[in-house]
């Protein structure tokens, strides 16, 4: 849970057994490389290995640096070495029988370590099997992550975890990874740029969560009449999801564009005097007063209130903007927006 069986691309709908054990074996095993190379890329900063790594380079452990800087300190003979050592493991003591669950090796067994040499039983460790499958697939994300990172900063220092920034204060700023600033875009200090950005990102925000409700209400109502008279279009005749931009006639983008520049220049234009998000005559979630059931914005008097309100609307909205690209995705992939898009038949 939650994705149950996961398989957008359809790579194994074709049923073929095969196929999908050797996929399973190779996602396994990646997952435990992955695995071992998060703590690699955290236990260098608190210990590393006397010695020497090429003692005819006079090129000991700690000369090496951490992350990706160490691909280019690292002399050929030793590459060699991690291939051969990798390809021993691969031909002996790691080679996947045919009798034997994926990632149950005859020299390792369950977890690939060694004193679990014995074949496994699949009822008795279905808990830890499926575990290690869902670590590694965390696993595979953060090493991706972790490279990004340390690309983007050039260290694998504290900067790379923790970047600093004037606006650590700010709204926004949320646990685990704190002010999340890869590019540097807020480094400059400058107070106008940042209240620019975070204002348009809590327009985003509200529209992605919008678009995410947007996506499953079609599926349940549509509204009654004609979407426009002159061609006979229904609101019911056009399809949902990505589909739909190709059955919206002309006017209807214009009638859409027109109503957004409206919002932008009139209702939700920015004032320099409030805080990025607060609009005057707008409440919470950018919500106004209403006309029709005669009730007016919701205002949060207290500030440790507001705060919470505002960092929660804010966690939300980012959440959203990554749920709409996946549900964009999906639709794209899968070409409906029925069932199958959220749950791929196995």
């Amino acid at each position: 849970m939650p994705m149950k069986y996961f398989d957008p691309l359809g790579m194994a709908k074709d049923g073929d057994a095969d196929t999908f054990r050797r996929r399973r074996v190779a996602e396994i095993k990646n997952g435990r490389v992955a695995m071992w190379a998060c703590m690699g890329y955290i236990v260098p900063e608190y210990f590393r290995w006397p010695g020497y790594c090429s003692p005819s380079m006079d090129l000991k452990f700690t000369d090496l640096p951490n992350g990706v800087a160490a691909l280019y300190k690292m002399p050929a003979e030793g590459w060699a070495q991690i291939g051969i050592f990798i390809a021993y493991l691969e031909l002996f003591p790691m080679r996947q029988e045919k009798d034997r669950i994926p990632g149950d090796a005859p020299g390792f067994g369950r977890l690939g370590v060694p004193i679990f040499a014995s074949k496994c039983d699949v009822e008795g460790s279905r808990r830890s099997l499926e575990a290690e499958i869902n670590n590694g697939r965390l696993a595979m994300v953060a090493i991706v992550g972790m490279v990004t990172q340390n690309a983007l900063f050039g260290s694998t220092s504290p900067a790379m975890w923790l970047p600093s920034s004037a606006f650590e204060g700010e709204l926004g700023v949320q646990a685990p990874v704190g002010f999340w600033d890869p590019l540097g875009l807020a480094a400059d200090g400058d107070v106008d740029n940042f209240k620019r950005r975070r204002a348009v990102e809590l327009k985003h925000g509200r529209i992605c969560m919008l678009a995410c409700i947007g996506y499953i209400i079609p599926e349940y109502f549509r509204w009654p009449g004609y979407l426009s008279p002159a061609q006979g279009i229904k609101f019911t005749d056009v399809p949902h999801g990505i589909a739909a931009i190709s059955k919206v006639p002309l006017e209807g983008w214009l009638q859409i564009g027109l109503f957004l520049g409206h919002y932008e220049g009139q209702f939700f234009r920015q004032d320099a005097t409030r805080a990025p998000g607060d609009f005057a005559g707008y409440g919470f979630l950018g919500v106004g007063k209403n006309f029709i059931f005669n009730f007016d914005p919701i205002e949060f008097k207290d500030a440790e209130v507001r705060k919470t309100k505002l960092n929660a609307e804010i966690a939300n909205g980012r959440l959203a903007m990554v749920a709409l690209m996946a549900m964009l995705f999906q639709n794209g992939t899968v070409g409906e927006t029925g069932p199958a898009m959220w749950l791929p038949a196995a």
